[in-house]
């Protein structure tokens, strides 16, 4: 099989292994690691170590709490604004994921004044090709802070450099690329990610948080909704997910001392991507990629074939082969090749072989 799922995506085969080692019994504990209480030592170093290990990967400055909260990145679109929503806020709607983000901040009443969430630059017009740069933002510099979401999972675009916003407070969605590549967070308010795409599984959202942002938060808020809470509370104000978050220690863990960190897991992923996007061009017009050249996300490559009959024959064929999540979102269509970071070359490799084939004989 071959996992090209957009996420929950592929995890690496050690810590599947890994995993499986420590279900009957985690250490010598006497239980799974399913049935560990999160008020132990065992647990306790477990969330200690997934901390450790994404600070050492991502060089989280001391000025920055990391946090592993519930919910999804879908819950931070409504506790970004609920916690740091004044007056007003900037929007980046480089796609589905930042126009759903926008729409839950728009829903949040300001507390000072009426502006609220507005959208600095949205790529709707342009069919959700390309991502902005500095000079197609209309950003308000009075803004409490900017939002934007770094690829975005559904069109296959992604961000190649961080907006540039003065003294405005940078929030990211990095959900679809997080430790995918080094990242200066010394830029960063707020940098948030679910972490099922390339870093464990579904359940946790890691969100990595600056002091100077935590004194903007509102104060005396909803306590699951509040960032001053979850910090006070070093993610356990109530049960934390703890199975996801023994799986981010276990795929940290892999990214440090298998990989190498993460300028070599950036080589990596380029070098898959490079590889599946000559392939689309190279085909002769019969398969086109969904986004401009220079903005194609390096985890999820969209294209399309001629036509709708070919692409379902496409996915069936594929499919029957072992392939696995490469049907397009039903609101965008076409086809997603999800390139995360647990998926091997010889995987695209092996979908490269397959599309010019289907080509040859279908073109």
């Amino acid at each position: 099989m071959h996992n090209f799922s957009p996420g929950p995506g592929i995890l690496p085969a050690p810590v599947i292994a890994q995993i499986r080692a420590d279900l009957p019994e985690f250490g010598a504990t006497g239980t799974s690691i399913l049935e560990i209480s999160h008020r132990t030592p065992p647990f306790e170093a477990v969330i200690d170590e997934a901390e450790r290990n994404l600070r050492s990967l991502l060089e989280i400055p001391t000025s920055h709490r990391v946090l592993f909260l519930q919910g999804g990145a879908s819950l931070q679109f409504a506790m970004v604004p609920y916690n740091f929503l004044r007056r007003s806020a900037d929007y980046v709607v480089a796609g589905t994921w930042g126009k759903k983000a926008w729409e839950d901040a728009r829903r949040s009443p300001p507390v000072d004044g009426a502006v609220g969430a507005r959208v600095a630059w949205s790529g709707a017009d342009e069919g959700w090709s390309r991502m902005p740069s500095d000079s197609d933002l209309s950003l308000d510099p009075d803004a409490d802070y900017l939002h934007f979401t770094s690829n975005e999972t559904i069109e296959g675009v992604q961000t190649a450099h961080v907006p540039a916003t003065g003294a405005v407070p940078l929030v990211c969605d990095a959900s679809s690329d997080f430790l995918s590549r080094p990242v200066d967070l010394a830029r960063y308010g707020l940098y948030y990610a679910g972490a099922q795409k390339n870093a464990g599984a579904a359940g946790v959202t890691v969100a990595i948080v600056s002091d100077a942002m935590l004194e903007r938060a509102r104060k005396n808020g909803l306590a699951m909704l509040s960032y001053p809470t979850q910090v006070a509370g070093k993610s356990m104000h109530n049960t934390p997910p703890c199975f996801a978050v023994y799986v981010v220690m276990l795929v940290t863990r892999w990214l440090r001392d298998a990989v190498g960190g993460l300028a070599a897991m950036a080589d990596r992923n380029s070098l898959k991507a490079a590889r599946l996007y000559a392939a689309i061009d190279g085909s002769g017009g019969f398969y086109r990629g969904c986004a401009r050249p220079h903005h194609r996300s390096l985890m999820n490559a969209t294209f399309r074939l001629p036509t709708p009959e070919l692409e379902a024959a496409f996915f069936n064929e594929s499919e029957t082969l072992g392939f696995v999540g490469l049907r397009g979102h039903r609101a965008f269509g076409g086809v997603r090749a999800s390139l995360y970071n647990a998926l091997p070359l010889s995987s695209v490799d092996a979908l490269i072989e397959f599309m010019a084939e289907f080509a040859r004989t279908r073109g």
